[in-house]
């Protein structure tokens, strides 16, 4: 199977300055929010680089394709094999950065506005001419895995191939799962026609819908964020506005879901995979058993964590059950004002420098070189990412900033991924990335970092309230929401096993474990039934979403030994993110005497989430 890369797992834009945008941001209080420039990629759409790169992707991928296809096995019956196999690694890492960087561009122009035509001919253009050139790279890892252990194990003493030795043991993991070359070839070619082509058309799809509250129509984006309106009057117009437009657009959204979860099963059957959930874990390096006691936990946790959060969040509002679209709602008689952009990157930054003068520098370097696209647009992709692109160049952040507290999480989140990605690039094209699970603590621990130096200095009892009760909101969602994410999707693709699933069969698995997850306290009212329908991660990336919790755990562990014992944890951790992917997670945790084997691991992630509720309870 080929090597796993999460470089072209998200995307994003293309950005000529827009100065309608950025003023009409500026009179809604957030100040200029800044656009990308790509120039660090490519110079725009029309950029002769484009046409010269994608032709040079294809003629150096046929003759990497020539030169080293059926000879491996020879090299390391020879003399001289590290230093023949380096060569070949070499090359194929080089390619491997040119695909990335067409690639990368490609996705960050499509994701700025993904329901303008050119930019969707462009994206999917590009998709397919790097589909066609990587098609002759297929070979290589699937007969790396096929050289005699012992035999590489003699190539790797040579110190140029040992360099690669990490990355060399990495793929050898897929080796049980395989396929003959003229297979992983069909399957690699038929992506374009099969999910990659299912994700578009979900992107494209989510973008197009319009949600009618009151007089005006809007996008996904606003739409959802007025599900945090300090008025209820509007967070119920939005929640109802949401059910009737998925209502129209259900069928769609499920033959997408349908289609490929059969097309995950397909794979799945013939590379052997057991559970549905299994290729993820393989992808992520983690052990099902550490999954399946992360889950565990978590769901043995409801009771004392959302359950328990959301019967105090109603006394708050003077009720016995909160409805659905006051789950995120802001507190009563709290004023949640307008946070503009300056404000947000210093928070962000001081956060950031109050743990690690070279870490806020890395984030600074976001701000003042355009790595950051802020703006709310039409067809613009929703929700937030960081987009490592490729060593040679730099990650691009994409969010939809409006002004809120959770915005200003969002970004100090999104730039621990990027700070985790420029300090990994390093590496290099094969090194760098890192599993799901890893990266994922990074950006949480940026989120940690900033919400403990907000916190800090507030003492008065009202906004110390408000800010606990946002933080554990997010927690809840990272954790406790993440895993019945995980928990839908774990029986939507078990069921579909056995054939196709109905609009209203999915609706009841959605309706069940929101149910188990967010308890009695929240009263989900007709129309929420159909709310998975946008959720992107189960699209792009099925069985994501436990990254999140598992980061969430992960770093509130971490954060306990940065507290109790701070002296070099800063350089400590740095050197983790440095790693990139040259290390497992239990490799990077031994450093800090953790182990995400143990089951009282998760509990300890868990009961800071329970002590912050305690505190929230004695603040009544």
């Amino acid at each position: 199977m080929p090597a796993r890369s999460n470089r072209a797992a998200r995307k994003t834009t293309k950005p000529a300055a827009n100065k309608a945008v950025a003023n009409k941001h500026a009179l809604k209080g957030l100040g200029k929010l800044p656009e990308w420039d790509l120039t660090a990629l490519y110079a725009g759409i029309d950029d002769p680089a484009v046409k010269r790169d994608l032709d040079r992707a294809e003629r150096y991928s046929i003759a990497f394709e020539e030169d080293f296809k059926g000879k491996l096995a020879a090299f390391v019956d020879n003399p001289e094999a590290g230093k023949k196999l380096s060569e070949a690694v070499k090359r194929y890492e080089q390619l491997d950065d040119l695909l990335g960087r067409l690639a990368s561009y490609a996705g960050l122009v499509h994701a700025q506005n993904t329901v303008d035509p050119v930019r969707g001919k462009f994206y999917g253009d590009v998709q397919e001419r790097l589909t066609g050139a990587s098609t002759h790279l297929l070979f290589f890892t699937l007969e790396l895995n096929r050289l005699d252990d012992a035999k590489l194990e003699a190539a790797m003493a040579d110190p140029e191939l040992g360099h690669y030795r990490p990355w060399l043991e990495d793929i050898r993991k897929d080796k049980p799962y395989q396929l003959e070359d003229r297979i992983e070839q069909l399957f690699h070619e038929k992506s374009m026609t099969a999910y990659s082509a299912w994700n578009r058309l979900f992107d494209e799809s989510i973008a197009r819908l319009r949600f009618k509250v009151g007089t005006k129509s809007l996008a996904i984006e606003p739409t959802l964020n007025l599900l945090q309106d300090s008025r209820e009057e509007k967070r119920k117009a939005a929640a109802q506005a949401m059910a009737v437009t998925f209502k129209e657009n259900i069928r769609q959204f499920t033959h997408i879901t349908n289609t490929l979860a059969k097309d995950k099963e397909i794979s799945d059957r013939w590379r052997g995979f057991a559970d549905v959930a299994d290729s993820r874990h393989l992808s992520n390096r983690v052990e099902p058993e550490v999954v399946d006691a992360l889950v565990t936990a978590v769901r043995a946790a409801y009771p004392a964590i959302s359950h328990r959060y959301y019967a105090l969040k109603a006394r708050w509002f003077g009720k016995k059950r909160l409805a659905h679209w006051d789950r995120n709602a802001p507190l009563p008689k709290v004023v949640t004002r307008t946070i503009t952009w300056t404000e947000a990157q210093s928070t962000v930054l001081t956060a950031y420098g109050a743990f690690s003068t070279d870490m806020a520098e890395i984030a600074e370097k976001f701000f003042k070189n355009n790595w950051i696209d802020a703006p709310v647009r039409p067809g613009k992709a929703p929700g937030a990412f960081s987009h490592p692109t490729v060593p040679s160049a730099h990650p691009y952040v994409l969010l939809n900033y409006q002004g809120k507290p959770r915005d200003v999480m969002t970004l100090a989140h999104e730039l621990g991924h990027g700070v985790h990605q420029v300090l990994a690039a390093p590496n290099g094209p094969l090194m760098a990335p890192t599993p799901l699970t890893l990266a994922e603590t990074a950006s949480v621990f940026g989120e940690m970092l900033t919400f403990r130096k907000l916190l800090a200095g507030i003492t008065e009892r009202k906004a110390r309230k408000a800010m606990l009760a946002a933080k554990v909101e997010d927690m809840i969602n990272t954790v406790v929401r993440q895993i019945a994410f995980y928990t839908f999707e774990h029986k939507l693709h078990t069921e579909r096993r056995k054939g196709e699933l109905t609009t209203e069969r999915i609706n009841e698995l959605w309706m069940d474990v929101q149910r188990e997850s967010l308890g009695p306290a929240i009263d989900l009212r007709p129309g929420y039934e159909t709310f998975w329908a946008y959720i992107p991660h189960f699209v792009h990336s099925p069985f994501y979403v436990y990254a999140y919790a598992f980061g969430d755990c992960l770093v509130n562990s971490l954060y306990s030994v940065y507290e109790h014992s701070n002296q070099g944890f800063a350089e400590r951790y740095l050197q983790m993110l440095a790693a990139g992917g040259t290390k497992i997670y239990s490799e990077l945790l031994a450093p800090f005497g953790l182990d995400a084997r143990d089951p009282a691991f998760w509990q300890g992630g868990l009961g800071v989430i329970e002590r912050l509720i305690d505190e929230l309870e004695r603040l009544e």
